[in-house]
């Protein structure tokens, strides 16, 4: 799905569209859907990038995080000191910004 229908979607879960490019003039509104401004599917494109961006962090942490089955062998063998040391090294890899 594009960029431009996410933002719709966003907008208006149930929309009913065709986009065949991310250019927001060329959408084609279908089943007596409301049109939505250009400039608000833009604006919601931008906000949802924004978030998308100030949330890397949760992503890469994500990654690196040890899968739960090793976690909780962690905190078997290594009690939850140990398992806290583990998981902070990987939050102060990636901080909220």
């Amino acid at each position: 799905m594009t960029d431009i229908a996410n933002s719709i979607l966003a907008i208006n879960a149930n929309s009913k569209f065709i986009v065949h490019s991310e250019d927001a003039s060329t959408v084609v509104w279908v089943e007596d859907t409301t049109p939505i401004a250009e400039a608000d599917i833009l604006a919601k494109q931008k906000e949802l990038q924004t978030a998308y961006d100030n949330n890397k962090y949760q992503r890469d942490r994500a990654e690196e995080y040890p899968s739960i089955a090793d976690q909780l062998d962690s905190l078997y063998h290594n009690g939850i000191d140990g398992w806290k040391t583990t998981i902070k090294a990987i939050k102060d890899k990636h901080p909220k910004e």
